[in-house]
């Protein structure tokens, strides 16, 4: 037998922990933006241009996707890879660079965006500096990730780490390729394209990061973390190999779909949309894969609160990879582009499935990481989802409505051909939405607050895990 302490789990357990803090923190800058969007006035100019929206927006994207989501994946593949290899982490101080320099990328980033530092690319706004920091963690976290698969204890390489390890991979070659610049100044560099082809490689970037980096990775959480909170094997592994390779392949040429329109060749343009199309099938394979694996469960989501975060997000994560083909389509797009349907589709993504599934494996993980039976209250848990549900519900159903609002105001004309609507009608329309947004974003956050308490309470708490933790090892 092979006893618990053999594996490295301090850096887990780091990630996990501030996986909670950096939650709070994105979160509470989105809810302060969506505040600013209802009362211009708290943009606060008087005191500068620090507190703009245009300033604060992109830290919020950045602190959600890279800081939140991206300690979550970081939190739970250095898990997974040790509990499915039977190993423990390869070059474990390498493993700890990766979340200091993960951290130090973070707070660059709290730092640099106010000020305007900004390479204005979606997704991509940290300056060359930064780039370079966050290359050097990255090839750092893909060693330490495959030099722990190459030394497994099993011949299997379990479904979760095919995917980790997609994300991981593409997430380098997106990063590095898209972010090749010209540094002018130490704080100051234009991008090595221009043009269509900027933008081309732009999407191709900004689409791959929400296919690998908000997709991928998250499915890895998923095929370990559903079937263990379920006590159930996965559904179809037969299924889950033809997801993952269907998924990869596809999502690759998705990207083109945000540049309908636009200066792209039209060709260019089609080819996004029918790949976007294709991609419905290999993403609802995986969610039926995820939520069939209860089969024989079912009962657990009545009492088990881990259960209906990551049940619920398999559930927003097909609505979104509906909503997100349908949306590429050209027609619809001409509609769609540029409204609040955009923002409601991305949050359906980015909390409806990023923040749940993500909420519900640190739940997981947390008291196993401190020795502890469970949470300290699970009720709380359960009032987290709750409030957290509730708070997606009322922010995506006032995006998508503000959003048709937005794009039929925009497109009516009268009988003479002039537009019937100037552009400060159909803004005026949306503030009661925007109003409906705030609320549910307060309400999401006040969820992670309530995370941030069960957690602390957990880890000081005196639940402790009685049961012997062993773990099988291979025979030899």
């Amino acid at each position: 037998m092979q006893s618990q302490a053999t594996y490295h789990y301090k850096v887990v357990r780091q990630f996990a922990l501030m996986t909670v803090v950096w939650g709070i923190v994105g979160m509470l800058v989105g809810v302060i933006i969506a505040a600013q969007l209802a009362w211009p006035a708290l943009n606060l100019s008087e005191l500068g241009e620090w507190f703009h929206f245009g300033r604060l927006r992109p830290l919020h994207t950045n602190a959600v996707i890279f800081a939140f989501g991206g300690c979550a994946l970081f939190a739970t593949s250095y898990y997974v890879v040790q509990r499915t290899c039977h190993a423990p982490l390869f070059m474990p101080r390498l493993a700890a660079f990766t979340f200091w320099g993960w951290q130090a990328v973070i707070v660059a980033a709290i730092i640099t965006l106010p000020m305007g530092l900004t390479t204005s690319k979606e997704y991509a706004e940290l300056e060359w500096p930064l780039d370079i920091l966050i290359a050097l963690v990255w090839v750092s976290y893909a060693t330490v990730f495959f030099g722990t698969i190459a030394k497994r204890k099993v011949s299997h390489i379990y479904v979760a780490n095919w995917f980790f390890g997609a994300f991981i991979l593409t997430v380098a070659l997106l990063h590095i390729v898209n972010s090749a610049a010209i540094p002018v100044t130490f704080w100051k560099s234009y991008s090595a394209y221009a043009g269509a082809q900027d933008a081309m490689i732009q999407w191709w970037y900004g689409h791959n990061a929400v296919g690998f980096f908000l997709t991928a990775g998250f499915l890895g959480m998923m095929y370990y973390f559903v079937p263990k909170q379920a006590g159930r094997p996965v559904y179809s592994y037969r299924l889950s190999v033809v997801h993952f390779w269907a998924l990869i392949f596809t999502y690759m040429w998705a990207g083109p779909h945000h540049l309908h329109y636009t200066a792209l060749p039209d060709w260019t343009q089609s080819v996004g949309m029918v790949f976007s199309l294709i991609l419905l099938a290999p993403s609802w394979g995986g969610m039926i894969n995820g939520v069939m694996t209860l089969s024989g469960a079912w009962h657990k989501l009545r009492t088990d609160p881990i259960l209906k975060f990551l049940i619920v997000s398999l559930s927003f994560y097909g609505m979104s990879t509906f909503e997100g083909p349908m949306m590429s389509i050209k027609t619809v797009n001409a509609l769609s582009h540029y409204t609040d349907w955009t923002i409601g589709h991305v949050h359906s993504g980015a909390l409806g499935w990023v923040a749940m599934i993500s909420i519900g494996s640190v739940y997981y993980l947390i008291p196993r990481m401190y020795g502890k039976t469970e949470m300290y209250s699970v009720p709380l848990i359960t009032a987290h989802f709750w409030i957290a549900t509730i708070g997606i519900v009322l922010y995506i159903a006032s995006m998508w409505i503000a959003g048709v609002m937005q794009g039929l105001m925009w497109r009516a004309v009268n009988a003479d051909g002039t537009l019937t609507y100037s552009f400060i009608e159909s803004v005026k329309a949306s503030y009661p939405f925007w109003n409906i947004r705030l609320i549910g974003g307060i309400l999401f956050l006040t969820g992670m607050f309530l995370m941030l308490y069960n957690t602390i309470k957990t880890i000081s708490g005196e639940k402790t895990y009685n049961a012997p933790v062993l773990e099988p090892a291979a025979a030899h």
